[in-house]
């Protein structure tokens, strides 16, 4: 058996709907020292059988079925864990991977790198529309020696909330603290920055991966996941200064009332939301009854006026994208 040198871990769950593009994405660009190894959290939806077709018909495709959902930071742990390769590509189960992408990464990988972080383009959920030609707006490769974390910090940080960029070599993550991110979403992030690395790094400019947009599964919680869990991961790391975290995201994004319009528009802000987050906090009064009225706001009708605003003043197209998906 050839020695595996990068198994493209997917963890999925019930994403009969899209996985099927993203392997046809994959697999063309499989060597004998490539691995594509799928985790699927104990799908309900026709996935194994979507998935079956590939592995009848690819030696190179694994396939493992867990008996229950771990979560979205369990289930990643457990691919890596049951990955063959010495370096592991954590990517998604409905984005797609451009040509080019796996001889890029390999390349990388042979010149000492632990870590490599793959830029990506962002596309509309139907794939036919770019949003953002370049999640890190970069037109080289950038390469960090071990002691320059915060630097890459500060530029990858952001497009790091997207785990399909990541690849990493499997002893470092086995190595590393992970359980105490478990519940964040973003394990791979406390797995990279929790200390400083061993090895050099290197940022691949080329977008070689294409992110569905929209389509995440966790967009019902998606104002937990942004307003707390986010911000509360990017402020964990002791060893990055406090100048470079504002840079990423606000400690507290919440309490600015502008974001929660944006939430709101966006349909992830409700009175729901206000209840259960923001109610019991020792706040001043006036803000909190701002925020009350932002929640009970109607919803449509404040997407329309942030959309025209936005379209006018400020028209990033993700913005925009969001807010007309709920006009």
């Amino acid at each position: 058996m050839s020695t595996i040198l990068l198994s493209i871990c997917i963890a999925t769950y019930n994403r009969a709907d899209f996985i099927a593009e993203t392997l046809d994405s994959i697999i063309p660009q499989l060597t004998n020292d490539i691995e594509l190894l799928i985790v699927d959290g104990a799908s309900t939806d026709e996935t194994e059988n979507v998935i079956r077709k590939y592995t009848d018909s690819n030696q190179h495709v694994r396939y493992v079925r867990l008996t229950s959902k771990g979560g979205v930071d369990q289930d990643y742990c457990k691919s890596v864990e049951l990955a063959r390769g010495e370096f592991c590509w954590l990517f998604t189960d409905d984005d797609i991977l451009k040509p080019g992408a796996i001889a890029a990464v390999k390349a990388a990988i042979g010149e000492g790198n632990c870590l490599v972080v793959v830029n990506a383009e962002v596309c509309d959920s139907e794939l036919t529309e770019t949003l953002v030609t370049r999640k890190i707006d970069a037109y080289k490769d950038e390469q960090f020696s071990a002691d320059d974390m915060e630097r890459m910090f500060v530029m990858a940080l952001n497009h790091l909330s997207f785990i399909g960029a990541v690849v990493i070599r499997r002893s470092l993550w086995l190595s590393r603290e992970r359980e105490l991110f478990y519940g964040t979403e973003f394990v791979h992030v406390g797995v990279i920055f929790q200390k400083p690395l061993p090895e050099p790094a290197v940022i691949i400019s080329e977008p070689y991966v294409c992110i569905r947009y929209g389509n995440g599964q966790w967009k019902s919680r998606g104002f937990e996941v942004w307003m707390f869990k986010w911000p509360n991961m990017v402020w964990s790391f002791t060893h990055i200064s406090d100048k470079a975290k504002r840079l990423i995201t606000r400690r507290k994004p919440w309490r600015n009332l502008a974001i929660l319009l944006y939430e709101r528009g966006i349909g992830a802000y409700s009175a729901h939301h206000y209840r259960k987050y923001i109610s019991a906090l020792p706040l001043l009064g006036l803000w909190k009854l701002c925020a009350w009225f932002i929640a009970r706001f109607p919803e449509k009708l404040l997407a329309n006026l942030l959309y025209y605003f936005c379209r006018i003043l400020m028209p990033d197209k993700m913005f925009l994208y969001d807010l007309n998906a709920n006009r």
